[in-house]
C-alpha cells in the first residue's frame, strides 16, 4: 500500500463470512483503479453480557476499526448483515460512538457507499441499506448508489439494488455469490474509488 495514495476504507461487520465476501470484492474494485488503495476494517461483536470483552485482535478477517481508519480515509465503504430491516447492532454501536468525528466533520464531504446481505431474498436489504445511510448523511457524507448503466440491475435473480451492493447469502449463509452480485460490488468498488481520486485530485 503506498502511503500517498487515496485510502478507501472498507467497514463492516459479518458473522458468518457472507458480508465479508461482498467486502472483499468491493475492495478488489477498489484497488482496479490506480493509484487508490482499500483498507478492509471490521468492528467486535456486541455482547450480550456486561462484562464480556472481545480480544484486542480478532481471530480472523481484517482488524478492528480505529479512529485513525475514519481520519485518513478518503472514501468509506459501510457493510452490515439485515437484522430486521436494519444494520447489525455490532455497526450501529460503533456507529453510534463517533460523535467525535461527527464534530470534527472527520468525514463531511467525504463519497460513501452501503451494502448488505440477507438469508432471504426479500429480507429487507434496501431498509438495511437506508438504515446505513442516516448516520453518514448526519456525518455529512455524500451517498452513492448504483446506476442503472450497470446492467445486472435489470437482470439480476439474486441481490443487487440501485441503493447497492447486495447479496442473498441463504438461510444457512453458504449460497455462493452470484455473477451479477459479484459485477455489481467491484463495480460499486471502482465507482467509489474513482469519484474519490477525482474530489481528491480537486482539492
Amino acid at each position: 500500500m503506498n502511503q500517498t495514495n487515496p485510502i478507501i476504507l472498507v467497514l463492516y461487520y459479518s458473522r458468518h463470512g457472507a458480508t465479508r465476501k461482498l467486502a472483499e470484492l468491493i475492495a478488489q474494485g477498489i484497488e482496479s483503479v490506480p493509484g487508490v488503495d482499500a483498507r478492509l476494517r471490521t468492528v467486535p461483536a456486541v455482547s450480550t453480557v456486561a462484562e464480556a470483552t472481545e480480544p484486542a485482535i480478532p481471530a480472523a478477517g481484517a482488524p478492528y476499526v480505529e479512529a485513525q481508519d475514519l481520519a485518513e480515509c478518503a472514501g468509506l465503504a459501510l457493510g452490515s448483515p439485515t437484522r430486521f430491516g436494519n444494520m447489525a447492532s455490532s455497526l450501529k454501536y460503533f456507529l453510534d460512538g463517533t460523535a467525535a468525528e461527527w464534530l470534527a466533520g472527520t468525514l463531511s464531504g467525504k463519497p460513501a457507499v452501503v451494502f448488505t446481505s440477507t438469508g432471504s431474498l426479500h429480507g429487507g436489504q434496501e431498509a438495511t441499506l437506508l438504515s446505513m445511510m442516516i448516520p453518514l448523511l448526519h456525518h455529512g457524507m455524500m451517498i452513492m448508489g448504483l446506476p442503472y448503466s450497470n446492467p445486472e440491475l435489470m437482470t439480476t435473480t439474486s441481490g443487487g439494488t440501485p441503493y447497492g451492493p447486495t447479496h442473498w447469502a441463504g438461510v444457512d449463509g453458504n449460497k455462493p455469490v452470484s455473477d451479477d452480485e459479484k459485477r455489481l460490488a467491484i463495480a460499486m468498488g471502482r465507482r467509489l474509488a474513482e469519484t474519490a481520486a477525482r474530489l481528491q485530485g480537486a482539492t
